[in-house]
């Protein structure tokens, strides 16, 4: 179970990490309030979104490592958190940002990076 935990703490930390990222390139611009903000507003706003990704990644990574009784290596952890990662940031792009759309290119990488966790948890 502790596997499960984890992987459904990176996704809830990838969303803050996406919005704490990118939210203030298009979405965050569209409120009055933060249109108004100077670059250190933007900074500060977003470092508060980086916190909350934090008290879900730290506790996911800790959950899922192998030497604290989880299911992942550190290598396996990192790559299952950059397909989180892009999984998430994906998503956002297309359905709350709308600002690009799905590309073959994107499904060819996505391929790949699918590959990536193939060689990763393969045992050789």
């Amino acid at each position: 179970m502790k596997g499960i935990y984890s992987l459904i703490l990176l996704t809830i930390s990838n969303l803050f990490m996406t919005f704490a990222w990118y939210g203030h390139l298009h979405l965050f611009k569209k409120m009055a309030w933060f249109a108004k903000l100077g670059l250190g507003g933007v900074v500060l706003v977003s470092w508060g979104l980086a916190l909350f990704e934090y008290m879900f990644q730290v506790p996911a990574n800790r959950l899922g490592f192998a030497e604290n009784g989880g299911s992942f290596s550190l290598f396996q952890l990192k790559v299952i958190q950059e397909v989180i990662s892009l999984t998430v940031f994906t998503l956002c792009v297309v359905f709350v940002f709308k600002t690009d759309k799905l590309g073959w290119n994107h499904l060819v990488g996505f391929g790949l990076l699918v590959a990536a966790v193939y060689v990763i948890f393969k045992k050789w």
